[in-house]
């Protein structure tokens, strides 16, 4: 009796993890296996799309080279769409970065992962103790309200981070003051990802690179700016650096002239909710038949 269950049940696990096996395979087509970079580069769907790519060596110097510059005191426009100018951040610690709203999947990782890092910091010194900024640098796309929408749908709610938009005319001086590099490319943009930390002074003092930050990463670093303490330098070459970076970004379409979600992955997750879903479903089938039986065995 319980053979007769057994074997289909059996039959149908091994079905249901081949379907989930092959489910990424065919859905993820550009989910390669690529070494993990410095710079976040969408991945355009028509496999001969020629893209600028962003040097990454070159990028790197660029950035480090900002290390010891002072911020320049641009003028940019808060989501209200009021003008700011970097100038009123002096006299506190100031975490700076740049996104692009259009990015589906590197700029709200970071923006994300960025928030983490930090709230642990806002809890216990308080937000009144540091700033932080995130800047749109596609403009002009990144328009006040466009950012306002990005920070309400990713949930940022910090008192002390705010969104920044600069004008067209001054992106390429203010992005060169912080080191930053990015490229248009016909997949979207080519750019490096860091958070730059700024002293209380307004001098950039270090530039910390990925997606994803630890306490190590960026909390520390700026509980010692607080204390107006010196950060010691940063131990790492290119290289050791490149290898905590990975590149994923939003899927341009060039028949549309728009972005869409790269959806493999939710179709991965999908699929494996999918799995768990039925494995649990055949569990509690076999056991209702196994204790039917049981029932009816004299």
């Amino acid at each position: 009796m319980h053979d007769r269950f057994a074997r289909p049940l059996l039959a149908s696990l091994l079905l249901a993890l081949l379907l989930l096996i092959a489910a990424p395979s065919l859905l993820a087509d550009d989910a390669t296996t690529e070494k993990p970079k410095l710079t976040a580069r969408p991945q355009g769907i028509n496999s001969s799309l020629v893209l600028t790519a962003l040097d990454e060596k070159a990028a790197f110097e660029l950035s480090q080279s900002a290390i010891g510059k002072v911020v320049g005191d641009f003028v940019l426009l808060d989501r209200q769409g009021r003008p700011l100018e970097l100038s009123r951040y002096r006299g506190k610690p100031l975490l700076v970065n740049f996104i692009y709203t259009a990015c589906f999947q590197v700029c709200p990782t970071t923006t994300r992962n960025l928030q983490k890092a930090v709230e642990n910091t806002v809890s216990v010194m308080g937000a009144d103790r540091f700033n932080m900024i995130s800047i749109g640098f596609n403009q002009p796309f990144d328009s006040p309200a466009a950012l306002r929408d990005f920070a309400r749908q990713y949930g940022i709610r910090l008192p002390n981070w705010e969104f920044l938009s600069p004008a067209p005319a001054i992106v390429g001086e203010l992005t060169r003051n912080f080191g930053f590099s990015f490229v248009v490319t016909a997949a979207g943009f080519d750019h490096i990802n860091q958070v730059t930390l700024v002293d209380s002074d307004g001098r950039i003092v270090r530039q910390v690179y990925g997606e994803k930050f630890t306490a190590e990463d960026i909390a520390e670093p700026l509980k010692l700016l607080i204390a107006h303490s010196a950060i010691p330098p940063e131990a790492g070459t290119l290289n050791e650096i490149m290898q905590r970076v990975r590149i994923l970004c939003s899927i341009y379409d060039p028949v549309t002239g728009r972005y869409r979600t790269n959806y493999s992955m939710y179709f991965q997750i999908a699929g494996f909710i999918t799995f768990v879903g039925f494995m649990i479903h055949l569990s509690i089938n076999f056991w209702k038949n196994r204790r039917r039986n049981q029932a009816k065995t004299p």
